[in-house]
């Protein structure tokens, strides 16, 4: 169960305008944009994971894009949305403000950071409030009820086991701890349990556009139902080395579709009521 020693995994962003010029190391970035979910451009990301994706990539200057790119959207908010990008490159958010966000607003609409600074405090020992929001799934020869793609890698030459969402917020939960040491983490511990939180469970069905765009309008891509689970609560590292893998890599299935993306804040302090006639 989550304490309160946590808070949400997506600490503010301060502005970096120091560029990546080539010749150095590589560096990672962390943004964040704001979008605005009551203009007809942001409704239509919001709605379509593959649409966000194609959003997303279309920030950054190297196209195609060969990086890995992980982002994760936050909806918590009523008149305000807000995707967490993690990209290999410096990107630009202009476009996504202008189709998305306030494009005309006073205060910066996308805030981006150097993430090497997080990276170096990931050490054995040390303790991080987190989020995660993932596509919880296992892979079987025998789906109850198998989709058509499905149906078709199965009856290949070669059949190997397709994905199957966990449903139950139980499966959901042991799916998250029986991987967490994977990622090099372990949960910190309360008087309940692991102190991880199962805080939003989501079933999302869009349409993935094919490859050839279409065909004229005649081919409208297949449906892809995809179910994500929010996890909320404490880590501390274990294995340094996998844990700076996971946060750079992602973890799990669907990352193309807004899943994978490890955050992690510092640990709220402890706060000790007062004692009676203190």
């Amino acid at each position: 169960m989550l304490t309160s020693t946590t808070t949400p995994a997506a600490p503010d962003l301060p502005m970096i305008r120091s560029l990546c010029w080539d010749g150095e190391p590589p560096m990672t970035y962390l943004s964040r944009v704001w979008l605005n979910p009551l203009r007809t451009g942001a409704q239509s990301l919001l709605r379509n994971p593959e649409r966000m994706h194609a959003a997303v990539l279309g920030g950054l200057t190297r196209q195609p894009v060969t990086e890995r790119v992980l982002w994760r959207l936050e909806t918590g908010r009523p008149h305000r949305a807000e995707v967490l990008i993690l990209t290999e490159s410096r990107p630009s958010w202009e476009h996504l403000i202008e189709q998305a966000g306030w494009p005309n607003a006073e205060d910066p609409q996308a805030l981006v950071r150097d993430y090497q600074p997080l990276l170096d405090r990931i050490q054995a020992g040390r303790e991080f409030a987190f989020r995660l929001r993932a596509n919880p799934v296992a892979a079987t020869r025998q789906p109850t009820s198998p989709s058509v793609a499905q149906k078709e890698r199965l009856a290949g030459p070669r059949p190997r086991g397709v994905r199957v969402a966990h449903r139950t917020a139980g499966q959901q939960l042991a799916w998250f701890t029986d991987r967490v040491d994977r990622w090099g983490f372990t949960p910190l511990t309360t008087e309940t349990g692991p102190a991880v939180q199962l805080n939003a469970r989501e079933r999302l069905t869009f349409r993935k556009r094919p490859p050839d765009g279409g065909n004229g309008g005649k081919n409208k891509g297949h449906q892809v139902v995809l179910s994500t689970a929010t996890f909320d609560g404490a880590l501390r590292v274990v294995d340094p080395d996998l844990a700076r893998r996971a946060l750079l890599s992602g973890v799990g299935a669907a990352k193309a579709y807004g899943c994978g993306l490890l955050t992690l804040a510092p640990l709220a302090p402890v706060t000790t009521p007062p004692s009676e006639g203190g």
